[in-house]
């Protein structure tokens, strides 16, 4: 069923420092500008679920990632855990470069609320503000016409409607666990069909906690939804959040291929 990848993640690290000079020159957009200006990514939102794993200990590099992505016609949309990790967030990006804008679900109807959880997506705001430069860090909340405060909702489920109505090119799940193991032999497994994510979602013996359950379920229904493939990462990896577009090689379980429906 599943791939367990082959190599190590040493060894995708050495690629990335290989092919671009080293990865501590990223934040700098030389090579790896270039590289990303050509490459499918250039003009294609980027949807990137952090973790507060990932906003505690991995900020820094992140930061420089996203700067990057921006810079370079890649269109970043970060998913906060919550409210507090996406002002924490905000506030950091906008120290150095002034481009992060912080959302809620009832700025411009963004994330209407229904009874079956999160309704169509409003995407203007979202799509005006990455292609004017800026960095969109939205607030996991479902705004309600009848209600006197926004809902909160799951931040998976956030990443994944918002990457299907904006057409990412990748969504991205950071988690602690780095991927997804495979049950049989512990070991990480490469890729995975929404098929096979979503039963080993619900598979009992998978080591995995509900979080990274979560997150596999959204990764999947994402790629049936036309996103073309979702990562599932240790977001306190350096540089994480680029290593997709800069190497052959995706880190972490990534879900791909399957049937596509309509949002």
């Amino acid at each position: 069923m599943a791939r367990t990848r082959l190599g190590t993640r040493h060894a995708v690290r050495q690629q990335l420092e290989a092919g671009l000079s080293a990865a501590d020159t990223l934040g700098t957009g030389l090579s790896a500008g270039r590289w990303i200006a050509t490459n499918a990514f250039s003009g294609k939102a980027f949807v990137l679920r952090i973790d507060e794993a990932t906003v505690r200990d991995g900020a820094g590099a992140f930061v420089d990632d996203l700067t990057l992505l921006a810079q370079h016609r890649v269109h970043p949309i970060v998913i906060a855990p919550d409210a507090a990790s996406a002002q924490h967030l905000v506030r950091t990006i906008n120290r150095s470069s002034s481009v992060a804008v912080s959302l809620r679900g009832s700025d411009a109807a963004l994330l209407p609320k229904t009874p079956n959880g999160i309704g169509r997506i409003h995407t203007p705001l979202i799509e005006t503000l990455t292609g004017a430069g800026y960095i969109p860090v939205v607030e996991p909340t479902a705004f309600s016409v009848f209600a006197e405060s926004d809902a909160d909702v799951a931040a998976d489920d956030v990443a994944c409607a918002i990457g299907a109505a904006c057409s990412a090119a990748r969504a991205i799940f950071f988690h602690r666990a780095g991927g997804v193991l495979d049950p049989h032999t512990q070991a990480l497994i490469d890729e995975l069909t929404p098929a096979e994510a979503l039963a080993l979602a619900d598979d009992a013996t998978t080591n995995a906690d509900e979080s990274l359950r979560s997150a596999m379920r959204a990764a999947a229904r994402g790629v049936r939804n036309g996103i073309p493939a979702a990562q599932i990462v240790d977001g306190r990896r350096s540089h994480a959040a680029v290593a997709e577009l800069l190497t052959a090689h995706h880190c972490g379980t990534q879900v791909t291929g399957g049937l596509i429906v309509a949002a």
